[in-house]
């Protein structure tokens, strides 16, 4: 007579020998995918090698390293410096009065400038070699681009600019705002000699010959 724990131990056993085979069973069945994919492959690397022909491997070439040229430094704080300093380099408040030498054409002149020199460059002596227009700006943007065309292009060694302010005839009034003080930031620069109203091809009373110093001989070699 079989015990219950007798027959407890050999259901035990029934369960263990039917997880034994079905894990046979998966294997069996997963190798036998495996083969199976195995031979799809062949198969279809014997139809492409008997369509195409013999195929000869490209060599593989090592893949030169550029070398990335680095930016150059910026000198970030410098080029603040010089925002700020640009910014309150020229004045709407400034007394343009107080510096004017003019003659009846309304031209300008530096102390120690002779008349000549405005006559020359209202003349067309000197020949443009750059210029700016300041039509449709606002009177500080107009004021901070003028100032930091007028230091580019001195830095750069150019003798002779024409800066565009218009008529005024789109403005309020039809009153030349920008006209006046375009003449009051160019007298607070250092760098401007003198300067006349444009010939009539040139602009005429709506543009201005610019007469630069000369650029330091150490300056203009950079």
């Amino acid at each position: 007579m079989t015990t219950p724990i007798k027959r407890s131990h050999l259901a035990d056993l029934a369960e263990i020998r039917a997880a034994m085979i079905e894990r046979r069973r998966q294997a069996e069945a997963l190798a036998a995918a495996e083969r199976a994919s195995v031979v799809a492959e062949r198969r279809e690397q014997s139809l492409f090698a008997a369509t195409v022909g013999a195929v000869v491997p490209l060599k593989k070439s090592a893949t030169p390293m550029l070398a990335r040229a680095r930016p150059p430094a910026l000198a970030r704080q410098r080029q603040r410096d010089e925002a700020a300093a640009l910014a309150e380099s020229i004045s709407d408040a400034f007394d343009v009065e107080s510096l004017l030498e003019t003659d009846d054409a309304l031209s300008f002149r530096r102390r120690g400038i002779g008349i000549d020199v405005v006559r020359k460059l209202r003349r067309g002596v000197w020949v443009l070699q750059d210029e700016i227009d300041l039509h449709g700006l606002r009177s500080d943007d107009a004021r901070e681009r003028l100032a930091e065309f007028v230091r580019d292009s001195a830095r750069a060694g150019l003798r002779c600019i024409r800066v565009v302010h218009g008529k005024g005839l789109g403005s309020p009034g039809r009153e030349p705002v920008l006209k006046a003080k375009v003449k009051s930031w160019l007298v607070q620069r250092s760098e401007v000699l003198a300067f006349t109203h444009a010939r009539p091809a040139d602009g005429g009373h709506g543009a201005l010959i610019v007469l630069l110093k000369p650029a330091p001989r150490h300056a203009a070699a950079r």
